[in-house]
């Protein structure tokens, strides 16, 4: 078999590499459209529990197929945009926001690479050496289809709702770049791959055991400006007050039915998955095995006799499910979060980015350059 494979490696390799990006693109592109269902019912069920309610239960085993049933509702229902929107901005919005959703995680690695042959198979869409700069310039062409949208609905509410989103997203945007200049200060690379390695180094010894060199344990304050203003820019409570339904109603989607308001909820959902495992690659060692992993990978290896490409694939599985395992929990928390804390009022939203997140991360970025300076990190 590796025989064969190597043989057509070596008389196609276009072809090959070829094949091999196209399903990595459905595999990703599949896994994240995954997200959206399995996310709305994480949601309801979610807060159906905090607030002692039951949530979905009636459409699948724990309702697990609402939200198939609700995608299967818009697809079907009626599409009847209001006459006096600018038609073709007005569909065009929605794909502009949902786009960028999915470009953005291209270059974020979800494992290392399995050998299958003379094939090395890297578990990364694309390994841009400006993978960080990368996911920064496309996410930021989302609020091209907010303010669209606000726009070519040609109603008040709408419009003030694109304004808010894009004042908001432009404000955190500063910080959220800002706050991951100390991880870049200290791993010396833009590469996510090269970042998610070097995370992979001990940091200190305790007692026998090796604690990672993890981006959390090197920029506390760091990460608590990105995950802050990580929710701040996918609009997530309690920053949501472009929707702000007591305000404005709806916000920026407020005229859209049908699928084409379903769009922008999976370019919500899938921003936030994004979101998510950017915060695991860049400050919980990405596919670097969470603890206790080490120990089960030596054990199955043992027990099932492992060798060479097996033990290899076993590998590779682990690191995939320390990945998901870190990107699911912080899914989670947004839903966490939404449920206890309350949305602020817009002049408190703006005065925490411009205030508080801001001098905080230039102050980071000043004791970072202190602390390499030194020595310490």
């Amino acid at each position: 078999m590796f025989e064969s494979i190597s043989q057509l490696v070596q008389q196609e390799p276009v072809l090959v590499s070829n094949v091999i990006m196209v399903v990595k693109c459905l595999i990703v592109g599949v896994t994240l459209l995954q997200v959206v269902p399995l996310m709305v019912w994480v949601e309801r069920r979610g807060s159906a529990v905090m607030q002692n309610r039951l949530g979905p239960n009636r459409i699948g085993p724990l309702g697990l197929l609402q939200g198939i049933a609700d995608a299967l509702k818009m697809l079907f229902k009626e599409d009847m945009p209001p006459a006096h929107v600018a038609k073709f901005y007005y569909v065009a919005a929605p794909i502009v926001s949902l786009i960028p959703a999915f470009m953005t995680f291209a270059v974020i690695p979800f494992g290392s690479s399995l050998s299958i042959g003379d094939i090395t198979i890297q578990f990364q869409v694309a390994d841009l050496n400006v993978g960080l700069l990368y996911i920064f310039s496309v996410a930021s062409l989302g609020v091209y289809g907010i303010i669209m949208a606000g726009w070519s609905s040609n109603n008040k509410y709408s419009l003030l709702g694109s304004l808010r989103s894009t004042a908001q997203m432009i404000s955190y945007e500063l910080a959220l770049g800002l706050s991951v200049v100390g991880i870049l200060m200290v791993f010396s690379s833009v590469s996510l791959g090269d970042i998610v390695r070097q995370q992979g180094e001990t940091l200190i010894q305790l007692g026998g055991i090796a604690i990672p060199k993890w981006g959390i344990l090197l920029q506390p304050l760091g990460f608590i400006i990105f995950l802050t203003s990580a929710y701040a820019e996918t609009n997530r409570l309690p920053f949501d007050l472009p929707e702000g339904e007591s305000e404005i109603v709806a916000g920026y989607h407020l005229e859209y039915g049908t699928m084409q308001f379903g769009v922008f909820m999976m370019a919500e959902y899938i921003n936030m998955a994004v979101a998510a495992a950017l915060t695991t690659t860049l400050f919980f060692g990405g596919w670097q095995l969470l603890p206790g992993f080490a120990l089960l990978q030596s054990w199955l290896v043992e027990q099932l006799a492992l060798s060479g490409f097996g033990a290899d694939l076993l590998r590779a599985l682990l690191e995939i499910g320390s990945f998901t395992l870190k990107t699911v929990f912080f899914l989670w928390l947004y839903v966490w979060v939404r449920w206890t804390i309350p949305r602020f009022r817009y002049d408190q939203l703006m005065d925490l980015g411009w205030k508080v997140m801001l001098p905080l991360a230039l102050v980071n970025i000043f004791a970072t350059g202190v602390l390499i300076y030194y020595g310490v990190i």
